[in-house]
C-alpha cells in the first residue's frame, strides 16, 4: 500500500468511493455538488491510500499555521476496512505535521477511542434561527 498526496487524477475513483457510501457523503459526491468539490479538496491536505491503482481510502485535514491539524474526513473503502488503512492514513498526517496537535471531527467515535486518540471536546453546529 502506497500512502501519497491527493492529485486532481485522483479525483474519479475518490468520488466513485463516496458515492460507494450512499447519501451520508453526497455533499461531495453529487454532480451539483462536484465544483464545491474540487475547491475543498484544492484548499485541504490530502493523503489517498492506494494499492495495485485502487484507491483504498483517504483523509481530507487543514493545517491552522502551527496551532494543529484538523481532520475533516477519513474513508476507508468497505471492503478494506480492518486492514489498518485508517491508522495509517493518520500516521501519516502526524508525520507530516510533528510537533503539531491533530485533532479530530468524528461522528464514529469508537473508532478513534480503538485507536487509542484521547476525546477532548465537542463539535457544535451554529445555525441562524
Amino acid at each position: 500500500m502506497e500512502i501519497r498526496r491527493y492529485t486532481p487524477a485522483d479525483e474519479a475513483l475518490l468520488l466513485e468511493m463516496l458515492a460507494g457510501e450512499g447519501d451520508a457523503w453526497g455533499d461531495y459526491h453529487r454532480p451539483e455538488n462536484r465544483e464545491r468539490f474540487r475547491r475543498a479538496f484544492s484548499s485541504s491536505v490530502v493523503y489517498v491510500a492506494c494499492s495495485g491503482g485502487r484507491l483504498q481510502g483517504y483523509v481530507r485535514c487543514r493545517e491552522d499555521d502551527g496551532y494543529g491539524v484538523y481532520v475533516f474526513d477519513l474513508l476507508v473503502q468497505k471492503e478494506d476496512r480492518g486492514r489498518r488503512i485508517g491508522k495509517s492514513l493518520m500516521e501519516r498526517v502526524r508525520k507530516d505535521f510533528p510537533g503539531q496537535p491533530v485533532y479530530v471531527m468524528s461522528d464514529v467515535d469508537p473508532y478513534y477511542e480503538k485507536l487509542g486518540y484521547e476525546k477532548i471536546g465537542s463539535i457544535f453546529k451554529v445555525t441562524l434561527d
